[in-house]
């Protein structure tokens, strides 16, 4: 992936080891004495891993790229060519070694936000009532994505949902 920090500017294309960790909220817990489906959650959070995993992650919907496919069917891991322009600089890579995401940039914030929509979808229920997603990107560079679990909201109220940022100094 690279971040882009604007019409122009970017970091250079680069990989990560992110690492996923989730966090569960709630008031009491069922007659087991369980708060969540842990056996759910860790399926879905190794799922989400498992789509982002030996892919180049670029944004879909960032106004700063320009994006071609050649060849190959859409979607056919391994073949055909994906094109992608930024500023200057034009990056060719196999299409099924790439992955567009449905955001704006690549970054841990979004990322954390994109992991959070898909492990909530299994994680409501029962007695949780929030749930937390944290991204690393590298060893205590993270970002942390909060929102309760009342109800998948719309994409204008997600944006307003707390995200956190840790880098050390």
């Amino acid at each position: 992936h690279f971040t882009i920090f604007g019409p122009g500017r970017a970091e250079p294309l680069h990989g990560h080891n992110y690492r996923l960790a989730l966090e569960v909220e709630g008031d009491g817990v069922d007659e087991l004495g369980l708060l969540a489906d842990c056996d759910r959650l860790k399926r879905a959070a190794r799922a989400a891993c498992a789509a982002l995993d030996d892919r180049v992650l670029l944004p879909g919907e960032s106004p700063y790229l320009a994006i071609g496919k050649s060849g190959g069917e859409s979607g056919a891991r391994g073949e055909g060519t994906v094109a992608v322009r930024f500023a200057d600089r034009e990056y060719r890579l196999p299409q099924g070694e790439v992955l567009f995401l449905p955001l704006a940039n690549v970054t841990m914030e979004l990322l954390a936000r994109w992991a959070w929509e898909r492990i909530a979808r299994v994680a409501r229920g029962g007695a949780v009532s929030s749930l937390t997603i944290e991204i690393e990107e590298t060893p205590g560079q993270l970002c942390r994505y909060r929102a309760p679990l009342a109800a998948l909201r719309p994409a204008a109220e997600r944006k307003t949902a707390r995200a956190r940022k840790h880098v050390p100094a």
